[in-house]
């Protein structure tokens, strides 16, 4: 009987064949963000002195977390744009108000990522950003906490993320000085994996 040595395309077609029980992409793990150790913050230069800082009080959200793979991270944020807090009330009713977030018209403002590049510690988030009915590309700085067990028998994770968006990309353009025309957003976030 004669011996017949297999292809290459055999070989790579058998190992393939082989491989595909295996080898198909693990989806990554799910996590929904604990509100209560969770912060949506920003800070603006106020005239330029000094910075005033604020955050959303109520927000709700998603991630996806693959240490073995971070292309396949994403998240999914929606905050209420009206729990918006400054420590000052009046302050507040002005930025509800048509001037700056417009909340009785748009009540909502989310983020929801497109993908993402970098390392399991630090990367960059793509994704789209809706603030006051504007959605736009944006690119969010990421940065890996930790992970690990918490007391109650689940499991938890959590990131930082900072962006610093400009607001008349958003149709915010009330003049508040040249050195205020940016705000600086940071997001925190810790997620409990899903069961």
């Amino acid at each position: 009987m004669r011996f017949v040595r297999p292809s290459f395309f055999t070989l790579s077609f058998a190992l393939i064949a082989g491989l595909l029980p295996y080898g198909r992409p693990v989806a990554a793990t799910e996590y929904t963000i604990d509100p209560a150790h969770s912060f949506v913050e920003f800070r603006i230069l106020h005239l330029g002195y000094t910075w005033l800082y604020g955050r959303f009080n109520r927000f709700s959200g998603e991630f996806q977390y693959d240490p073995a793979n971070p292309a396949a991270n994403r998240i999914s944020v929606e905050l209420d744009a009206d729990s918006v807090d400054t420590r000052h009330a009046e302050r507040d009713k002005d930025l509800r108000s048509e001037r700056f977030l417009n909340t009785a018209t748009f009540p909502k403002a989310s983020f929801k990522s497109t993908k993402y590049e970098g390392t399991v510690e630090s990367g960059k988030l793509h994704g789209q950003l809706t603030v006051h009915g504007v959605t736009r590309p944006i690119v969010i700085e990421v940065e890996k906490i930790g992970e690990g067990p918490d007391p109650w028998g689940g499991y938890r994770a959590g990131f930082l993320g900072k962006y610093t968006m400009t607001r008349s990309d958003f149709g915010i353009d009330q003049d508040l000085g040249p050195k205020s025309t940016t705000v600086e957003l940071t997001l925190s976030v810790e997620g409990i994996r899903k069961k």
